[in-house]
């Protein structure tokens, strides 16, 4: 078991900051490659040619060891989720009368796309409701609910690992088992798991992953990593870079323009990709979390969680059945009769940070949680 990594991060004492599903805080580490990179580009001197290509390759690889993905050059760079999915959208072979496939309440972002998509291309979008909170096993049953809705006519399966609003989880293997007899995309969306959570690219075999860092992979806003499968080997990117050209790292040939993209998905880099501040941070956050590994971080989370859970559901508070929601983000649901108001109040009271979302209580801890943060949660929510 880990020990508490509180003292490898900057929170200010008395902060019970369970809010990773929000925004990570910075490590040192991370903090630290930053303000060396500011510095690096105070003096652009001491920046050459193979830093714009040897840094962003370390974080491909990086990544790749994260989620298991055998060729990094499979990992494209890009700023945010929406990015690699319209990435993903752009060049998803569609039928008009054909459907697209999500659960309900995504995050915005794994909505918005496929609205846009549905309504350009005269396709259903199919909004997998989830199950009344009294039918029992409510992820089970939905993620049931989820595989009936795929059929010949679904284009895309677009879904979470884990669901934001209150980590509950979705077989990914099963549905992509679905999907692929359907001859349908499996898009899945990893900001609020990848780095906590477990996810092998060739197990599930998704045809896209896409992930915001600035969660749970610890990095810096504006970064994010996404894995494209052989689907979208000769796909259009959505800007048209230099350095995605082979032969780019020439810079006197620049000239010689090349209609050729680099191999894999590097063609999806976003523009400016070599960002000399935002990158070498990013490659600080994945070489910790690759040190603390996923595994060893939801075990941590079980842990210092376990009897917070059990106190909170004899109490009458909902939260999802153990194996089917993450460890390291969960709802609590509050009973009918709660004053949400003055809830909200004494979590500010007592320095809680945690968030709203839909109808829950998201709760989101990692290592730099301790018991003194869960009991400061349960004291407010008595």
């Amino acid at each position: 078991m880990l020990a508490c990594q509180k003292p490898r991060f900057t929170l200010p004492d008395g902060l019970h900051y369970l809010n990773c599903a929000f925004m990570a805080p910075l490590a040192h580490a991370v903090r630290t490659a930053g303000i060396e990179g500011i510095d690096r580009r105070a003096t652009p001197h001491l920046i050459s040619a193979p830093d714009f290509f040897e840094e962003s390759d370390h974080v491909r690889r990086l990544f790749s060891q994260l989620v298991n993905i055998s060729d990094p050059n499979r990992v494209a760079i890009i700023p945010s989720v929406s990015y690699g999915l319209a990435t993903v959208a752009r060049n998803a072979h569609v039928e008009p009368g054909g459907n697209i496939v999500i659960v309900e309440e995504q995050f915005p972002s794994n909505v918005y796309t496929w609205r846009r998509l549905c309504a350009e291309r005269n396709l259903e979008l199919k909004v997998v409701e989830a199950p009344e909170r009294s039918s029992g096993t409510r992820a089970s049953a939905w993620c049931a609910r989820l595989l009936a809705a795929i059929n010949r006519r679904t284009a895309v399966v677009a879904l979470p690992q884990v669901h934001w609003a209150d980590g509950t989880l979705f077989d990914l293997t099963r549905v992509g088992d679905r999907a692929r007899d359907c001859d349908a995309l499996l898009v899945v969306d990893g900001t609020q798991s990848v780095g906590a959570l477990p996810l092998d690219v060739e197990r599930v075999q998704p045809d896209a992953l896409v992930c915001a860092a600035y969660k749970w992979l610890l990095g810096p806003y504006s970064t994010g990593l996404a894995y494209f499968g052989p689907a979208f080997d000769h796909g259009t990117p959505i800007e048209e870079n230099w350095i995605t050209r082979l032969g780019s790292e020439r810079f006197a040939d620049l000239v010689h323009y090349r209609d050729e993209y680099q191999p894999a998905a590097i063609r999806y880099d976003v523009g400016e990709r070599s960002n000399f501040i935002l990158l070498p941070m990013l490659a600080a956050a994945l070489e910790l979390v690759l040190e603390w590994t996923a595994p060893a971080i939801q075990d941590y989370c079980r842990a210092l969680t376990k009897d917070l859970i059990r106190t909170l559901r004899e109490r009458g508070y909902g939260i999802e059945e153990d194996g089917w929601r993450g460890e390291h983000l969960f709802g609590i649901r509050v009973r009918d009769s709660a004053d949400t108001a003055r809830l909200a109040e004494r979590l500010h009271e007592r320095q809680v940070t945690v968030s709203l979302r839909g109808d829950a209580i998201r709760v989101a801890p990692h290592l730099y949680n301790d018991a003194a943060d869960t009991e400061a949660l349960l004291d407010a929510l008595d």
